[in-house]
Protein backbone atom coordinates (compact mmCIF):
# COMPACT_ATOMS: atom_id res chain seq x y z
CA UNK A 1 0.00 0.00 0.00
CA UNK A 2 1.24 3.53 -0.70
CA UNK A 3 2.04 5.62 2.32
CA UNK A 4 -0.29 8.42 3.41
CA UNK A 5 1.98 10.91 1.63
CA UNK A 6 0.73 9.51 -1.68
CA UNK A 7 -2.78 10.87 -1.07
CA UNK A 8 -3.69 14.15 -2.70
CA UNK A 9 -4.52 16.79 -0.11
CA UNK A 10 -6.82 19.48 -1.51
CA UNK A 11 -7.25 20.98 1.95
CA UNK A 12 -8.65 24.47 2.58
CA UNK A 13 -5.94 25.02 5.19
CA UNK A 14 -3.23 24.93 2.52
CA UNK A 15 -3.10 28.72 2.67
CA UNK A 16 -1.78 30.71 4.43
CA UNK A 17 0.40 27.76 5.42
CA UNK A 18 2.14 26.54 2.25
CA UNK A 19 5.14 25.39 4.28
CA UNK A 20 5.45 22.64 6.89
CA UNK A 21 8.08 23.42 9.53
CA UNK A 22 9.33 20.74 11.92
CA UNK A 23 11.11 22.05 14.97
CA UNK A 24 14.49 20.65 15.91
CA UNK A 25 17.73 21.60 17.60
CA UNK A 26 20.25 23.75 15.77
CA UNK A 27 22.85 21.75 17.69
CA UNK A 28 22.05 18.78 15.44
CA UNK A 29 24.14 20.56 12.82
CA UNK A 30 21.60 19.80 10.09
CA UNK A 31 18.77 21.48 8.25
CA UNK A 32 16.69 19.00 6.26
CA UNK A 33 14.62 20.21 3.30
CA UNK A 34 12.02 18.58 1.09
CA UNK A 35 11.29 20.65 -2.02
CA UNK A 36 8.67 18.33 -3.53
CA UNK A 37 6.96 16.94 -0.43
CA UNK A 38 3.31 17.35 -1.46
CA UNK A 39 0.95 16.88 -4.37
CA UNK A 40 -1.57 19.40 -3.02
CA UNK A 41 -3.18 22.11 -5.14
CA UNK A 42 -5.11 25.00 -3.55
CA UNK A 43 -8.86 24.97 -4.21
CA UNK A 44 -8.84 28.11 -6.38
CA UNK A 45 -6.46 26.42 -8.85
CA UNK A 46 -8.64 23.32 -8.97
CA UNK A 47 -7.00 20.32 -10.56
CA UNK A 48 -4.97 22.33 -13.11
CA UNK A 49 -6.99 20.50 -15.75
CA UNK A 50 -5.42 17.14 -14.90
CA UNK A 51 -7.06 13.85 -13.89
CA UNK A 52 -6.53 12.56 -10.36
CA UNK A 53 -4.19 9.84 -11.64
CA UNK A 54 -1.58 12.40 -12.66
CA UNK A 55 -1.31 13.62 -9.07
CA UNK A 56 -0.18 10.17 -8.00
CA UNK A 57 2.82 10.37 -10.34
CA UNK A 58 6.26 11.87 -9.88
CA UNK A 59 5.25 14.87 -11.97
CA UNK A 60 3.22 16.15 -9.00
CA UNK A 61 5.63 15.40 -6.13
CA UNK A 62 8.54 13.24 -5.02
CA UNK A 63 6.91 10.02 -3.89
CA UNK A 64 8.08 8.96 -0.43
CA UNK A 65 10.38 11.93 0.11
CA UNK A 66 8.20 13.60 2.74
CA UNK A 67 7.97 10.42 4.83
CA UNK A 68 11.74 10.01 4.72
CA UNK A 69 12.25 13.66 5.65
CA UNK A 70 9.92 13.57 8.65
CA UNK A 71 11.38 10.33 9.95
CA UNK A 72 14.94 11.54 9.45
CA UNK A 73 14.23 14.81 11.26
CA UNK A 74 12.65 12.91 14.16
CA UNK A 75 15.52 10.46 14.45
CA UNK A 76 18.19 13.18 14.41
CA UNK A 77 16.31 15.87 16.33
CA UNK A 78 16.97 18.18 13.40
CA UNK A 79 14.79 20.98 12.02
CA UNK A 80 13.10 20.29 8.70
CA UNK A 81 11.14 22.35 6.19
CA UNK A 82 8.77 20.80 3.65
CA UNK A 83 6.52 22.23 0.96
CA UNK A 84 2.75 21.78 1.18
CA UNK A 85 2.05 22.40 -2.50
CA UNK A 86 2.60 20.43 -5.69
CA UNK A 87 5.56 21.09 -7.93
CA UNK A 88 2.92 21.47 -10.68
CA UNK A 89 1.78 24.69 -8.98
CA UNK A 90 5.34 26.01 -8.93
CA UNK A 91 8.71 24.30 -8.48
CA UNK A 92 10.68 25.75 -5.56
CA UNK A 93 13.76 23.82 -6.65
CA UNK A 94 14.19 26.10 -9.65
CA UNK A 95 15.56 29.59 -10.07
CA UNK A 96 13.04 32.39 -10.44
CA UNK A 97 13.94 32.83 -14.11
CA UNK A 98 14.02 29.12 -14.94
CA UNK A 99 11.61 28.27 -17.81
CA UNK A 100 10.48 25.15 -15.90
CA UNK A 101 9.49 27.12 -12.79
CA UNK A 102 5.84 26.57 -13.78
CA UNK A 103 5.65 23.39 -15.82
CA UNK A 104 3.45 23.38 -18.89
CA UNK A 105 4.52 19.90 -20.02
CA UNK A 106 5.87 17.26 -17.65
CA UNK A 107 6.89 13.74 -18.69
CA UNK A 108 4.34 13.60 -21.49
CA UNK A 109 1.53 15.26 -19.56
CA UNK A 110 0.28 18.63 -20.76
CA UNK A 111 -0.81 20.74 -17.76
CA UNK A 112 -3.82 22.73 -19.05
CA UNK A 113 -3.95 24.94 -15.95
CA UNK A 114 -0.40 26.09 -16.67
CA UNK A 115 -0.50 26.22 -20.46
CA UNK A 116 -1.43 29.89 -20.69
CA UNK A 117 -0.02 31.16 -17.40
CA UNK A 118 1.24 34.71 -17.91
CA UNK A 119 4.01 36.52 -16.05
CA UNK A 120 1.56 38.12 -13.63
CA UNK A 121 0.26 34.72 -12.56
CA UNK A 122 3.80 33.37 -12.22
CA UNK A 123 4.59 36.27 -9.89
CA UNK A 124 1.44 35.58 -7.87
CA UNK A 125 2.46 31.96 -7.42
CA UNK A 126 5.96 33.00 -6.43
CA UNK A 127 4.51 35.25 -3.73
CA UNK A 128 1.99 32.65 -2.51
CA UNK A 129 4.15 29.52 -2.50
CA UNK A 130 7.77 29.92 -3.57
CA UNK A 131 8.63 32.88 -1.36
CA UNK A 132 7.21 31.47 1.91
CA UNK A 133 9.29 28.31 1.45
CA UNK A 134 12.35 30.34 0.48
CA UNK A 135 11.96 32.67 3.45
CA UNK A 136 11.42 29.79 5.90
CA UNK A 137 14.72 28.24 4.80
CA UNK A 138 16.58 31.54 5.04
CA UNK A 139 15.19 32.18 8.52
CA UNK A 140 16.13 28.70 9.75
CA UNK A 141 19.68 29.14 8.46
CA UNK A 142 19.92 32.59 10.07
CA UNK A 143 18.77 31.23 13.44
CA UNK A 144 21.26 28.38 13.34
CA UNK A 145 24.18 30.60 12.34
CA UNK A 146 23.26 33.26 14.92
CA UNK A 147 23.37 30.52 17.56
CA UNK A 148 26.86 29.53 16.42
CA UNK A 149 25.79 26.33 14.64
CA UNK A 150 26.11 26.73 10.86
CA UNK A 151 23.97 23.91 9.45
CA UNK A 152 24.79 21.30 6.86
CA UNK A 153 21.98 21.52 4.29
CA UNK A 154 20.44 18.19 3.26
CA UNK A 155 17.63 18.04 0.70
CA UNK A 156 15.58 14.88 0.17
CA UNK A 157 14.22 13.91 -3.25
CA UNK A 158 13.13 10.75 -5.06
CA UNK A 159 13.36 9.59 -8.67
CA UNK A 160 11.41 7.25 -10.92
CA UNK A 161 12.69 3.68 -11.45
CA UNK A 162 12.22 4.04 -15.21
CA UNK A 163 12.69 7.19 -17.29
CA UNK A 164 11.53 7.26 -20.92
CA UNK A 165 11.78 3.50 -21.14
CA UNK A 166 15.23 3.28 -19.55
CA UNK A 167 15.49 1.43 -16.22
CA UNK A 168 17.61 3.34 -13.73
CA UNK A 169 20.02 1.01 -11.91
CA UNK A 170 20.72 3.19 -8.88
CA UNK A 171 19.05 2.66 -5.53
CA UNK A 172 20.21 6.07 -4.38
CA UNK A 173 22.22 9.01 -5.65
CA UNK A 174 23.98 11.93 -4.03
CA UNK A 175 24.01 15.20 -5.96
CA UNK A 176 26.45 17.99 -5.33
CA UNK A 177 27.83 21.01 -7.12
CA UNK A 178 30.56 23.35 -5.91
CA UNK A 179 31.30 21.75 -2.53
CA UNK A 180 31.95 18.01 -2.20
CA UNK A 181 33.21 17.90 1.40
CA UNK A 182 29.90 16.50 2.70
CA UNK A 183 28.80 14.61 -0.42
CA UNK A 184 31.98 12.56 -0.76
CA UNK A 185 32.00 10.98 2.73
CA UNK A 186 28.25 10.41 2.40
CA UNK A 187 28.86 8.60 -0.90
CA UNK A 188 31.58 6.53 0.76
CA UNK A 189 29.21 5.55 3.55
CA UNK A 190 26.50 4.47 1.12
CA UNK A 191 28.94 2.47 -1.00
CA UNK A 192 29.97 0.57 2.13
CA UNK A 193 26.36 -0.61 2.55
CA UNK A 194 25.95 -4.09 1.09
CA UNK A 195 23.92 -4.44 -2.10
CA UNK A 196 23.42 -0.77 -2.95
CA UNK A 197 23.99 0.75 -6.38
CA UNK A 198 25.00 4.33 -5.61
CA UNK A 199 25.10 7.23 -8.05
CA UNK A 200 27.53 10.13 -7.82
CA UNK A 201 25.57 13.00 -9.43
CA UNK A 202 23.19 10.38 -10.82
CA UNK A 203 20.48 10.19 -12.05
CA UNK A 204 20.84 13.98 -12.28
CA UNK A 205 23.71 16.42 -12.08
CA UNK A 206 23.84 18.62 -9.00
CA UNK A 207 24.88 21.75 -10.90
CA UNK A 208 21.64 23.66 -11.31
CA UNK A 209 21.91 27.42 -10.99
CA UNK A 210 19.21 28.90 -8.78
CA UNK A 211 18.05 25.63 -7.21
CA UNK A 212 17.47 25.30 -3.47
CA UNK A 213 21.01 24.19 -2.67
CA UNK A 214 22.56 26.84 -4.88
CA UNK A 215 20.64 29.78 -3.47
CA UNK A 216 20.73 28.73 0.19
CA UNK A 217 23.81 26.57 0.80
CA UNK A 218 26.33 27.39 -1.92
CA UNK A 219 26.04 31.16 -1.62
CA UNK A 220 26.59 30.92 2.14
CA UNK A 221 29.46 28.45 1.91
CA UNK A 222 27.49 25.80 3.81
CA UNK A 223 28.28 22.11 3.33
CA UNK A 224 25.43 20.31 1.58
CA UNK A 225 24.17 17.28 -0.28
CA UNK A 226 21.05 16.45 -2.25
CA UNK A 227 19.75 12.94 -1.64
CA UNK A 228 17.89 11.12 -4.43
CA UNK A 229 16.23 7.80 -3.50
CA UNK A 230 14.48 5.59 -6.03
CA UNK A 231 10.75 5.96 -5.51
CA UNK A 232 9.78 2.30 -5.44
CA UNK A 233 12.07 1.85 -2.42
CA UNK A 234 10.31 4.47 -0.28
CA UNK A 235 6.71 4.42 -1.57
CA UNK A 236 5.64 2.43 1.51
CA UNK A 237 5.92 3.50 5.12
CA UNK A 238 8.24 0.58 5.80
CA UNK A 239 10.56 1.53 2.97
CA UNK A 240 10.65 5.17 4.00
CA UNK A 241 11.51 4.21 7.59
CA UNK A 242 14.25 1.86 6.43
CA UNK A 243 15.93 4.54 4.33
CA UNK A 244 15.48 7.19 7.00
CA UNK A 245 17.23 4.87 9.44
CA UNK A 246 20.07 4.30 7.00
CA UNK A 247 20.63 8.00 6.43
CA UNK A 248 20.31 8.80 10.13
CA UNK A 249 23.22 6.44 10.81
CA UNK A 250 25.31 8.07 8.09
CA UNK A 251 24.42 11.72 8.66
CA UNK A 252 24.74 11.99 12.43
CA UNK A 253 28.53 11.49 12.66
CA UNK A 254 29.16 13.62 9.58
CA UNK A 255 27.13 16.52 10.94
CA UNK A 256 29.26 16.45 14.09
CA UNK A 257 32.51 17.00 12.19
CA UNK A 258 33.84 20.55 12.78
CA UNK A 259 35.39 20.72 9.31
CA UNK A 260 31.97 20.23 7.73
CA UNK A 261 30.28 22.79 9.93
CA UNK A 262 32.56 25.68 9.02
CA UNK A 263 31.29 27.86 6.16
CA UNK A 264 33.79 28.39 3.40
CA UNK A 265 34.02 30.45 0.25
CA UNK A 266 31.73 28.84 -2.31
CA UNK A 267 33.04 27.39 -5.54
CA UNK A 268 32.11 28.28 -9.08
CA UNK A 269 31.30 24.96 -10.68
CA UNK A 270 27.72 25.86 -11.59
CA UNK A 271 28.63 29.27 -12.90
CA UNK A 272 31.65 28.02 -14.84
CA UNK A 273 29.46 25.41 -16.49
CA UNK A 274 26.85 28.00 -17.44
CA UNK A 275 29.51 30.21 -18.98
CA UNK A 276 30.89 27.24 -20.94
CA UNK A 277 27.43 26.67 -22.40
CA UNK A 278 26.78 30.32 -23.07
CA UNK A 279 24.23 30.60 -20.25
Amino acid sequence: MPSSAALRLDEPSLEPHPVEILSGSVESGLLILCDHASNAVPPDLGDLGLPESEFQRHIAYDIGAADVTRSLARRLGAPAILTRFSRLVIDPNRGRDDPTLVMRLSDGAVVPGNARVDEAEVQRRIARFYDPYDHAIAQAIHRAMAAGHPPVIVTVHSFTPVWRGWPRPWHVGILWDADDRFAKPLLDGLRAEEGLVVGDNEPYDGALAGDTVDRHATVRGLANALIEIRQDLIASEEGAEEWAGRFARLLEPLAARPDLREPRAFGTRTRDRLRQHGG
